[in-house]
């Protein structure tokens, strides 16, 4: 992997994912029955997948083990992101979640031969920093269970993105792959919940399965995004860069949900736009 600056393309393109993926949270977490958001989110991605797969090259066979883990992953992910939602408030779960994954990557990164240089380090550090902080505002109220599936969902996180890494570079097509994920993904976990909520499923309006379809774009874009930078720049670096989304974050659940913004959160907010300027020019 090169050293220096990240590249401005790479840049670009996990911003723009970032954006996308905070689109996608605010959404679920504005939706009255989580379970129901998410299944109608993984449907609309078995819908894209199904109708964009067939125009793309397919991942190469070297990713078929990454990507049948990467299902089961994003399965645990799906559902214990659902229930965190169900209990917490998203301006302290969000944070939670995704600040500390970047590090934990960035120290496997020591193991399995992907040391990041010191001044990615500090990038990683500041944005880090200033994501896990929102999580300890005081306007972001803890809620003891809700917290448990955060941090579960940390774990899950961190394996996810280093096996989904390393897939993408396996694959030759991170955007295939990426649909074949969600593909397999959804299919699964549609299915578990049409045996389980099958009426109230069906029972849903057309406008909101389009609203799922719309919400599938958006997570497949973002983490599409993602695992093509993570073919182009460190696994941890592009994790880090990824988690300003909660910089989207806050303004949209400001506006879509709510929540309020602060003294502590703008902070919060200098510290990832600080660690952003890092990993861009060192």
């Amino acid at each position: 992997m090169p050293t220096g600056g990240l590249p401005l393309d790479v840049m670009a393109a996990v911003l723009g994912g970032a954006l996308l993926h905070a689109g996608w949270n605010v959404a679920l977490k504005a939706g009255a029955d989580k379970a129901l958001e998410t299944a109608l989110l993984l449907a609309g991605g078995v819908v894209l997948a199904l109708a964009l797969l067939p125009f793309l090259r397919p991942p190469s066979p070297a990713s078929y083990p990454a990507l049948a883990l990467s299902t089961v992953l994003h399965i645990a992910y799906f559902f214990l992101l659902m229930k965190a939602y169900q209990t917490g408030e998203m301006a302290h779960l969000y944070p939670l979640m995704r600040g500390l994954p970047p590090l934990v990557l960035a120290l496997l990164g020591l193991v399995w031969g992907e040391a990041l240089a010191p001044a990615r380090w500090l990038g990683v550090a500041l944005i880090s920093l200033g994501v896990l902080s929102l999580a300890l505002t005081r306007g972001a109220a803890p809620h003891g269970r809700a917290s448990l599936f955060a941090l579960l969902n940390i774990a899950v996180i961190a394996a996810y993105t280093l096996n989904d890494g390393i897939g993408a570079r396996l694959s030759g097509a991170p955007f295939a792959y990426t649909l074949v994920m969600f593909l397999a993904t959804g299919s699964l976990f549609l299915g578990g919940t049409a045996l389980w909520r099958g009426r109230a499923l069906a029972a849903l309006p057309l406008r909101r399965w389009a609203i799922g379809v719309i919400a599938a774009a958006s997570s497949i874009g973002s983490y599409g995004l993602a695992l093509w930078a993570m073919t182009r720049a460190p696994i941890a670096a592009i994790a880090a860069l990824r988690e300003t989304a909660i910089l989207f974050g806050m303004g949209l659940a400001w506006l879509v949900v709510g929540e309020r913004l602060g003294p502590s959160r703008l902070a919060a907010g200098a510290l990832i736009l600080g660690g952003t300027v890092v990993l861009r020019v060192f």
